[in-house]
């Protein structure tokens, strides 16, 4: 005969301890992804070893999430075509550098003086329309964008110090594709390699500097000291990043794990961009291994004013970019109507 207290114990509250329980989803073989970033090793550890590790503590068996740096698994070039046709489940980096055949692409990274800080990002793609034409290119070539965050700045790291636009001239510089076609009309020489080669290409006078990253990252790359003179001119105040996954592997995915990978990787979005908010301030102060150089204004205003006129000939290419580019434009002339905090001059 079964008591109240038995249909109690055994009956509905065994059910719900089934239904909340690890047992049942651990019992089934857990989903197996391979992502892989741009970052190397050491860069790696602070801007995405933290949210996979989390993600896969928080799915409690049900996903894990396998984690390479850099050319580990393809060149970095090759990122796109990988995580399109499944070699590769999830990626992190930016558009411009795993090629990406989109319409977005050449946004992707540092797009010439379009942004001042690393606000600017999150404001964009949440506030300004940007990640809903990004799902919606990425959707067209099979591959799901998760989310959009902001990085680092991008600055000259060199051999020599840089005190004005002749210094420029011939030196060759590991940087972004669009960045280096943009910087070409002021003598620069762009240099693709793979990361984990700068270093050497450094030391070997392959290459007279770099303009990758703000100087945190040439801290923790090891490149302060074989180029030691940053230049505190920008070409952008922040690195448009991503998180992608191939869009079959994305829909197998069970939605709370779904949702778990959006929340882990918005907490990294958080995090790098205040690390690296207090890291290159901190550096510029503190960085002893670093000379700060600057170009005057006057005469950096003529690169401000050559990226205007590369904006115009992006957008010529084709209608969705003429729209991004519209939106840069909309949210910059709202920045500097609002003045300071948001702009300055």
């Amino acid at each position: 005969m079964t008591t109240r207290r038995k249909f109690i114990t055994t009956g509905a509250l065994g059910a719900a301890a089934t239904t909340l329980g690890a047992p049942a989803a651990t019992a089934q073989t857990p989903i197996k992804w391979r992502m892989q970033t741009y970052a190397g090793t050491a860069l790696g550890a602070e801007v995405i070893k933290p949210a996979v590790d989390a993600f896969n503590t928080i799915a409690q068996g049900q996903m894990e999430i396998e984690l390479f740096y850099a050319d580990q698994l393809v060149p970095t070039s090759e990122l796109f075509r990988a995580l399109q046709n499944g070699t590769i489940d999830a990626v992190q980096s930016d558009d411009d550098s795993m090629a990406s055949p989109t319409e977005v692409t050449v946004f992707g990274g540092y797009f010439p003086l379009a942004l001042r800080y690393s606000l600017d990002v999150p404001a964009l793609f949440n506030h300004y329309g940007l990640d809903e034409i990004w799902k919606e290119e990425y959707a067209k070539v099979g591959v799901k964008h998760i989310s959009a965050g902001s990085w680092d700045p991008c600055h000259f790291s060199m051999k020599d110090p840089v005190t004005s636009l002749a210094d420029l001239q011939g030196k060759r510089v590991f940087t972004f594709p669009t960045a280096g076609r943009f910087l070409a009309q002021f003598g620069v020489v762009p240099v693709t390699l793979p990361w984990e080669d700068i270093e050497i290409a450094l030391q070997t006078g392959e290459l007279d500097g770099v303009a990758w990253s703000g100087i945190t990252e040439v801290y923790t790359a090891s490149w302060a000291k074989l180029a030691p003179n940053f230049l505190t001119n920008n070409i952008s105040g922040a690195w448009i990043g991503h998180f992608f996954a191939n869009l079959e592997r994305w829909d197998e995915v069970p939605p709370h794990l779904q949702e778990l990978m959006r929340v882990c990787f918005e907490q990294s979005h958080y995090y790098r961009q205040h690390w690296y908010w207090a890291g290159e301030a901190r550096l510029r102060v503190e960085g002893a291994e670093t000379n700060l150089t600057s170009i005057p204004d006057e005469e950096w205003a003529t690169v401000e004013a050559a990226a205007q006129t590369f904006w115009d000939e992006v957008a010529a290419e084709s209608e969705t970019k003429a729209k991004v580019v519209g939106i840069f434009r909309q949210y910059n002339e709202a920045m500097s109507k609002a003045g300071r905090p948001y702009r300055y001059g």
